[in-house]
């Protein structure tokens, strides 16, 4: 039906714009019709008198929207209109890329109501000389209740009937009513459309951000982590050290402690590190290469805290071996100190021994 409406009818205006429509569930959220802007024409049917809002997307029908006389297109914002279709029982939303854009739509969609509105007039008035059971009222009649509804006489073959325009005065008024309404939960969905739109923005300006500072930082923590490669290097290379001196107290509780105090410093390093990596985690989106980058940042950190955890328990089976060499020393001193004083008493007996030997000599 719609190609065969499209054959007789002809464009008079097109522009192009995001296509919206009010969600039917909530009557208060945009739903988007098209992904990109799109085509929107008024059209006009000379066969039926009738103007149209036609927009395709593809294959499918995004607008079909008679203008009638009492529609309103209304700004919303500075590139942003809607108007309400009783008979869609929808409303329509355009946003356009300038407010030019929706300053002609604006005007244009004004000069086609007002066509419409004389199009039904004209019609009107074909009807009623077309139709030879109305009374047409005399010049004069007509001119006193130019302000009034007209009362149109039907002659029946048994009664007379009488019929008004109330009943579409009534039509129109139920109609004017709903369009209010729905233009005025439009304007407030309006409303939180754009305080959603500032707040995607502010979001988005805080995201890129976010980005370029992780984007700058990878390049840090590559070179941080060679850092913590070389600074691991030493500390396998201390403990080497170490292990060679077990031999010298002094020496070994030296270094022990240089160590345990770099181990310190490096853990607080790590920390800081993953504090980081947490809170731009937080801040940052989907991206692929940054994840992939980040991933493996964080496996060599794994790696890293695992090859300390090692060397921490070396640390500490050196520190054991250490205090028990410690204890064997104290033990061999022990020894050596009863040792001579086992030799001291030895050397006495001998001075005694001496003593009594001259004294047998003497005599």
């Amino acid at each position: 039906m719609f190609p065969l409406h499209r054959d007789r009818e002809q464009p008079i205006f097109s522009a192009r714009a995001h296509v919206f429509q009010i969600d039917p569930a909530t009557k208060r959220n945009w739903l988007p019709a098209s992904k990109h802007a799109v085509t929107v024409s008024f059209f006009y049917d000379a066969s039926r008198t009738v103007y149209r809002i036609i927009s395709v997307g593809g294959t499918k029908a995004i607008i079909n929207s008679t203008i009638t006389p009492n529609m309103t297109f209304t700004k919303t914002s500075q590139k942003f209109g809607q108007w309400a279709d009783s008979r869609a029982n929808t409303v329509y939303g355009l946003g356009f890329s300038t407010e030019q854009q929706l300053h002609q739509f604006a005007e244009q969609f004004k000069e086609v109501k007002e066509a419409a509105r004389l199009a039904r007039e004209k019609s009107q008035e074909r009807f009623e000389l077309s139709n030879p059971a109305l009374n047409i009222a005399a010049p004069e009649e007509l001119s006193e209740e130019r302000h009034s509804p007209p009362l149109l006489t039907v002659n029946g073959p048994g009664e007379e009937k009488l019929f008004r325009s109330k009943s579409a005065e009534v039509e129109l008024t139920v109609e004017k009513e709903k369009v209010k309404k729905m233009l005025s939960e439009g304007s407030m969905c309006e409303i939180n459309l754009e305080a959603e739109l500032f707040t995607l923005q502010d979001s988005n300006a805080k995201l890129v951000a976010a980005l370029q500072e992780a984007s700058s930082s990878v390049e840090q923590w590559k070179q941080q982590l060679d850092e913590y490669q070389e600074e691991t290097d030493r500390l396998r290379d201390q403990v080497a050290e170490l292990e060679g001196q077990l031999g010298h107290p002094a020496a070994g509780q030296s270094a022990r402690e240089e160590l345990s105090q770099s181990l310190e410093e490096l853990e607080a390093l790590l920390s800081a590190k993953d504090q980081e990596i947490h809170n731009l985690q937080s801040k940052k989106t989907d991206v692929g290469e940054l994840e992939k980058e980040r991933e493996e940042t964080i496996q060599r950190l794994e790696d890293l805290e695992r090859l300390n955890s090692d060397l921490e328990g070396r640390v500490q089976s050196t520190e054991k071996t250490l205090a028990s060499s410690r204890e064997e020393q104290n033990q061999a001193e022990v020894e050596v100190q009863r040792i001579i004083e086992v030799l001291d008493v030895k050397i006495c007996d001998l001075n005694d021994l001496r003593q009594s030997l001259a004294k047998l000599i003497d005599k």
